[in-house]
């Protein structure tokens, strides 16, 4: 029979402290093969544009990116559950009293997969690689301090300092990240501008596992690191030989082959499918952390100039209704610009401003959008209410509905949206200059300051090109305190802001939904839902 999924969420007073959910799947002894450090697991995922330049964290900003690869980059630090840092490849660290220096002490015993030594000059020879603007990064850039990163310095072959031009709060949270991981310097002289294609010998870390086999499109498999003994919390080598990650964009394809146990466990299922699963799996959706899936108004290049067509367009969708139904109630509907397992997400802001088309109208009317033309399309100065909103391929079909679901719930009030579902290539050409009217995604982080990417004037992904000095100020401000307080407070202004702004129309909060068999026991999720295999064992 089926059997519903667990939604795991956290409560705002563990939110505020920076806390997270970690997961573990049913327990069970391993078999004598596995205890051995045999077997196989098969993990299905989706794995949209992975090979699209997609298989390096450091250059790529796709989760699928850091979710794969997680097995092979080991970082300085490791974020537990409750939101404090224990060690990793750093054994000890030491903040400066402003924040601006950040010191590591790090494991004499560690060494990347093609024998390379773990060491203050790797530490350097990544950071430095992220920050080159030769390398193009973005996120990882970002969260490196962007401008603000003041450069590595050896201070011996196992103690590195990391500094910054001012105050850099979020750099632990960053350094815990698969972005901020390490590939074996001997990579980076040589390799380097094949990170982003990826396969056996290019994408070289210290982790667990390491890439032996590469087929695009089709499957990644990892081979387990027998000489690991630095994990977090003391893990050491994989309980397992193989990890199989099979790329299957067909969310009926993953249900399929984890029901009939082709995979031991399926990542990135859809609700509708996920609440059918029999009870003989196990099955966990992690809520995303970060930015919710969300609209982003382009207030620079058309009708989305003006507020009231901003807030307009926001209170004309009933998103209430169309979240409820299209994801069968397990996805939240979201009410701000940080999903409400973010460190400093604003509950008073839930059931604010709701649907309303007597409101929606209202605005347009004053916004001088008085007319109309054979089509119902509002008019002003012989110009139809129309914008044009481009989505990144491949686009879900849960996320397909929810946008005929706008479309038509706009359409009653005189405002067309007319949508372009276009390759990664068309997609950029139209994003770089920014012309367009509306694009979508949701960007996952534990830490506030990814608002910063998307509403500085200078963020990496401000798509809805806003430009204010005072919310880059508050941005600004965010970075530059440790204390947890005064950041949530300062992340509360800024969703504040957004909601009578208009510049971000915050959709749902998504889950990871992972489905496993009992054929593997001791699955964990990281901060962001994801699965980790320190502790998997098989049979």
């Amino acid at each position: 029979m089926p059997t519903p999924f667990v939604r795991r969420i956290l409560s705002a007073t563990a939110l505020i402290a920076a806390a997270a959910l970690v997961l573990s799947a049913c327990a069970g002894p391993g078999d004598e093969n596995a205890a051995e450090g045999g077997g196989e697991v098969v993990w299905a995922i989706e794995g949209a544009n992975l090979a699209a330049g997609h298989m390096d964290p450091q250059t790529s900003q796709l989760d699928v990116s850091s979710m794969v690869q997680r097995v092979v980059l080991d970082s300085l630090v490791f974020q537990e559950a409750d939101g404090s840092f224990s060690a990793w490849l750093a054994k000890d660290w030491a903040v400066s009293p402003d924040s601006t220096t950040y010191t590591f002490e790090l494991r004499d015993d560690v060494t990347f997969t093609d024998g390379e030594p773990f060491n203050a000059d790797a530490v350097k020879a990544n950071f430095d690689r992220i920050a080159d603007p030769e390398t193009a990064s973005a996120q990882a850039a970002s969260m490196l301090g962007g401008e603000f990163y003041a450069g590595t310095k050896v201070l011996g072959e196992y103690e590195v300092e990391v500094s910054f031009s001012q105050p850099y709060a979020p750099f632990l949270q960053a350094a815990s990240t698969a972005l901020l991981g390490f590939y074996s310097p001997a990579v980076l002289e040589s390799s380097a501008d094949q990170l982003k294609a990826g396969g056996p010998g290019i994408n070289v870390g210290t982790g667990p596992f390491e890439l032996t086999e590469y087929t695009p499109d089709q499957e990644i498999v990892y081979t387990r690191n027998p000489d690991y003994a630095w994990g977090p919390d003391g893990t050491e080598a994989a309980q397992f030989q193989t990890l199989r990650v099979e790329i299957l964009p067909e969310a009926s394809v993953r249900v399929g082959v984890v029901e009939s146990g082709e995979a031991d466990l399926a990542s990135n299922l859809p609700p509708n499918l996920a609440v059918e699963l029999p009870d003989t799996l196990t099955v966990d959706a992690n809520e995303y952390p970060g930015l919710p899936y969300s609209l982003y108004l382009n207030e620079a290049y058309g009708v989305f100039a003006d507020q009231k067509v901003r807030q307009a367009f926001a209170r004309g969708i009933d998103i209430d209704a169309a979240v409820e139904e299209i994801f069968f109630g397990q996805f939240p509907r979201a009410w701000s610009i940080l999903g409400s397992t973010t460190p400093g997400y604003d509950a008073s802001l839930e059931g604010s401003l709701p649907f309303d088309q007597d409101e929606a109208n209202r605005l347009l009317d004053e916004a001088g959008w008085t007319e109309r033309d054979s089509d119902g399309i509002r008019m002003k100065d012989s110009q139809r209410l129309s914008v044009r909103w481009i989505a990144y391929t491949p686009v879900s079909d849960d996320n397909s509905a929810l946008g005929n679901a706008i479309q038509s719930d706009l359409a009653d009030i005189g405002f067309e949206v007319v949508r372009e579902v276009l390759e990664p290539g068309a997609y950029n050409e139209q994003y770089g200059p920014k012309t367009f009217d509306l694009t979508d995604w949701g960007f996952s982080g534990v830490d506030g300051d990814l608002l910063r990417n998307h509403l500085h004037t200078d963020g990496f992904q401000n798509a809805s090109q806003v430009s204010d000095p005072e919310i880059d100020a508050l941005l600004e401000e965010g970075i530059a305190t440790s204390d947890v307080d005064e950041r949530a407070a300062i992340y509360q202004t800024l969703q504040q802001w957004n909601a009578q702004y208009t510049a971000i129309v915050p959709l749902y909060s998504p889950s990871l939904i992972t489905a496993m068999n009992d054929t593997i026991s001791g699955l964990e999720y990281d901060l962001y839902g994801r699965p980790l295999f320190y502790e998997v064992t098989v049979g």
